[in-house]
């Protein structure tokens, strides 16, 4: 390469570092340095939505993303999304502080992992007997699947009327890429233990042996999500599995079935608690991690300077966990 390319190369290199420098310069700029570096003693803190001015005390916590536990602290390119561990502790910090008296939970997910959302909807179950306060649940896009068996055991459920919900249902998937392999001459030798050990590899066919075993498997599961719904929503688990094929309905149309009990915004899921719980012009607050310091602001500026579409990192979120095939609570487009 002669001189000339490496100077070029050279002004390129330049020429994208000064871009970036401005872009984050930019972002910087703009976020709110209190909230980026502040911290809390148990990790969570308090931002005021209303200052009410009269009695009781709301507080929100969002659920965004796919429920999947990806670890305690999230990698540079991934801090900012669904983190499962400080969701639990922020849902129990609201639960255990008296001077909360109701929770409202805003749900933007297509569900998760089967163990994740089961652990969700026991917390919510534990901070309801324990603490004896209502939990509310606000419908965003998407709460569909393990972002409804979540919801089930709010006192009430409130969707958008153009809400995705429902998808009741579990799903196992693997890639079976064993013709692609064949055709581009590669093999592959498994020594293992037992028949089964492999069981859902991609490099071969499905046997009906191991298609009957993760039937039960997802069938075992399907009746947990079935019995989770009917103690939740006092319906008859015929009454689920009519409504619970897999499909999706529209806010208005889980409304219809049963499976919602208001439409609404937000604002709405907030009015209708104070209502429901006696509260005058209650003060609003959003509960959050410390997660917004500056690891987090970091990542979330490198996503955006280095790519548009985050798929294109390999960091989609049912991804994110494993490439290993397991039973979710999730609904896929």
């Amino acid at each position: 390469m002669n001189a000339k390319r490496w100077i070029a190369l050279g002004v390129a290199a330049l020429l994208f570092v000064v871009s970036i420098g401005f872009q984050f310069a930019g972002s910087l700029a703009t976020a709110n340095m209190e909230n980026m570096f502040a911290g809390s003693e148990n990790g969570i803190q308090e931002r005021v939505i209303e200052d009410g001015g009269g009695d009781g005390k709301i507080a929100v916590i969002e659920l965004q993303g796919t429920i999947q536990d990806t670890g305690e602290t999230p990698g540079i390119m991934n801090s900012g999304t669904y983190n499962h561990r400080q969701f639990l502790r922020t849902l129990k910090s609201a639960g255990e502080n008296p001077s909360v008296d109701g929770i409202i939970l805003q749900v933007n997910t297509p569900g998760g992992g089967v163990v994740e959302s089961a652990e969700i909807h026991d917390r919510i179950v534990d901070v309801q007997e324990q603490s004896n306060k209502p939990v509310y649940i606000s419908m965003g896009n998407t709460a569909a699947s393990g972002g409804y068996y979540i919801s089930a055991p709010a006192d009430k459920i409130v969707a958008h009327p153009a809400t995705v919900t429902g998808s009741i249902g579990v799903i196992m998937q693997s890639i079976n890429y064993s013709d692609l392999a064949e055709d581009i001459g590669v093999e592959f030798q498994t020594i293992k233990s037992g028949e089964f050990k492999d069981i859902m590899s991609g490099n071969r066919d499905m046997t009906e042996n191991e298609q009957e075993i993760l039937q039960t498997l997802v069938d075992d599961f399907y009746q947990d999500f079935v019995s989770v719904i009917a103690n939740g929503r006092d319906m008859s688990e015929e009454e689920v599995r009519d409504i619970g094929d897999g499909r999706v309905y529209s806010g208005e149309q889980a409304q219809e079935l049963g499976l919602v009990d208001e439409l609404g915004t937000l604002d709405d899921t907030i009015a209708s608690m104070a209502e429901d719980e006696g509260m005058n012009n209650p003060a609003v607050v959003r509960y959050q991690s410390d997660a917004f310091n500056f690891n987090q602001f970091l990542g979330t500026s490198a996503r955006s300077l280095l790519v548009d579409d985050a798929d294109l990192l390999g960091i989609k979120d049912i991804l994110m966990d494993s490439n290993t095939p397991r039973a979710m609570y999730l609904y896929t487009e």
